[in-house]
C-alpha cells in the first residue's frame, strides 16, 4: 500500500504502540487518585505536557489536554460567545461551524486563522491584533512539520493533536496563554485545573508523549523541508509534465505552504472517482478534508480559493509522511496518468487547457 493521507491521520509509529502498550498495563489508574499508581499516571501526562511545551514554546500550565483538536477549537470560540469572532473561509469546519453559532457584535474580538491550510498546506498570513483583540490559530497540520514558536507568532491560544504526528485519534492539546480569557466547554471535574473535566486519557496522553520525543529527537521538520519536500515536489512537477488538463491547487514555493500537502486537480474527472480508482491500486489518497467525507458539496477551501465547482470537484490531495519513498511517486506516476486519461475520455466536458 502507497499511503499518501497523512493530512487526514498518520499510521501510529512503532514507538507510540510500545508505548501505549506499556501504559495499558502499568499506567492504568485514574490520574487524579491520590495512591501510587494514580500518581505514577499522572506523571505520565506531565511528562508529556513538558515535551509539548518544550517543541512550541509555551509552559506547562498553558498546556489543557482535550480529545482532539476538534474539542480545542470549539472550546476557544466557546470561550468568546456572543463576541466578534473573525476566521478565515479557509478554516476547519470545527472553527466556522462553531463561529456561526457563537459569534456577536460584543468586545473582545477573537481572531481564529490556521497557520496552515489542512487541504492545502498553504499558510496563511495571521492578522494583526490590537490590544484588547485575541489571536487563535490551529496549528493541528504543523506540528512536527516546522518549527513552532507560540510566543513569536502572537497566539493566545493555539490547536494540536497527536495523530497528525504519529500519535494516537483521541488525543488533542490547546495552547492558552497565561491571563487571557477562558470559559471551560467540558464541565464537571477538576482535572487539567478545572479548565477540561473528564477522566484522563493517560493511555492516549502516553502515546502522545512517544510521538512528541520522536518529532524531538528526529527533529522531523527537518526531514520534512530536507526529504519529504522533494517528494512533494516531485510529484508535483510530474502531474504538470505527464498529466492533460492538470494543475495544482498549492503553491508548492517553500515559503508559501508546509513541504508534505499537495492538492492538484484534473479536468473532466470527478475526484471521488479518481481517489476510488487509486484505492483500487492500493493508493491511499483523499479528495479534501477528512471531516467532510461523505458531503457530496464542493470542498469549500478551494471553493473559496478558486471560486471554481469544477475545480473543487475534480481535486485530490496527496499527504506525505515520514516514510513515504521516491518509489511512492513512482508507483502513483506509473497509474495516475492513465486513470485520468480513461475518466476524462468518460466525461462529457472538454478539458479547458488542451483547447486554450
Amino acid at each position: 500500500m502507497v499511503y499518501l493521507d497523512y493530512a487526514a491521520t498518520s499510521p501510529l509509529l512503532d514507538e507510540v504502540v510500545v508505548a501505549m502498550h506499556r501504559a495499558e498495563k502499568e499506567l492504568f489508574a485514574n490520574a487524579s487518585a491520590l495512591h501510587t499508581p494514580g500518581h505514577l499516571a499522572l506523571n505520565e501526562v506531565e511528562d508529556c505536557r513538558k515535551l509539548l511545551v518544550e517543541l512550541i514554546n509555551a509552559k506547562p500550565e498553558e498546556i489543557i489536554f482535550t480529545a482532539s483538536a476538534s474539542e480545542a477549537n470549539n472550546t476557544v470560540i466557546r470561550t468568546f460567545e456572543g463576541c466578534e469572532i473573525e476566521t478565515s473561509p479557509l478554516e476547519h469546519h470545527s472553527i466556522i461551524e462553531s463561529a456561526k453559532i457563537y459569534s456577536g457584535n460584543n468586545r473582545p474580538k477573537l481572531y481564529s486563522y490556521m497557520l496552515a491550510n489542512n487541504e492545502t498546506g498553504e499558510f496563511l498570513k495571521l492578522p494583526k491584533k490590537k490590544d484588547g483583540e485575541y489571536l487563535h490559530s490551529d496549528l493541528t497540520q504543523v506540528l512536527g512539520k516546522m518549527p513552532i514558536d507560540v510566543k513569536k507568532l502572537g497566539l493566545d491560544y493555539a490547536t494540536f493533536s497527536a495523530h497528525k504526528i504519529g500519535g494516537p485519534v483521541g488525543v488533542g492539546a490547546l495552547y492558552v496563554r497565561t491571563d487571557v480569557p477562558f470559559k471551560p466547554l467540558i464541565i464537571g471535574g477538576n482535572q487539567e485545573k478545572k479548565r477540561r473535566g473528564g477522566t484522563y486519557n493517560t493511555v492516549g496522553i502516553s502515546g502522545f508523549k512517544a510521538a512528541l520525543e520522536y518529532a524531538r529527537k528526529n527533529a522531523t521538520w527537518e526531514i520534512y523541508d530536507k526529504k519529504v519536500r522533494g517528494l512533494r515536489d516531485t510529484l508535483a512537477k510530474r502531474i504538470l509534465d505527464e498529466i492533460p488538463g492538470s494543475s495544482l491547487n498549492t503553491d508548492i514555493k517553500k515559503e508559501k505552504s508546509l513541504p508534505n500537502i499537495l492538492n492538484a486537480s484534473f479536468e473532466a474527472a470527478e475526484g471521488e472517482s479518481i481517489q476510488l480508482y487509486l484505492d483500487a491500486e492500493g493508493i491511499i489518497v483523499s479528495t479534501g478534508s477528512a471531516c467532510a467525507a461523505g458531503d457530496i458539496k464542493p470542498s469549500h477551501v478551494l471553493m473559496a480559493k478558486t471560486g471554481d465547482a469544477e475545480v473543487a470537484h475534480s481535486s485530490i490531495r496527496f499527504s506525505f509522511g515520514l516514510s513515504n519513498t521516491m518509489e511512492d511517486v513512482e508507483k502513483v506516476m506509473a497509474v495516475l496518468p492513465q486513470i485520468i486519461a480513461n475518466l476524462q475520455g468518460m466525461s462529457t466536458i472538454k478539458i479547458r487547457s488542451m483547447n486554450e
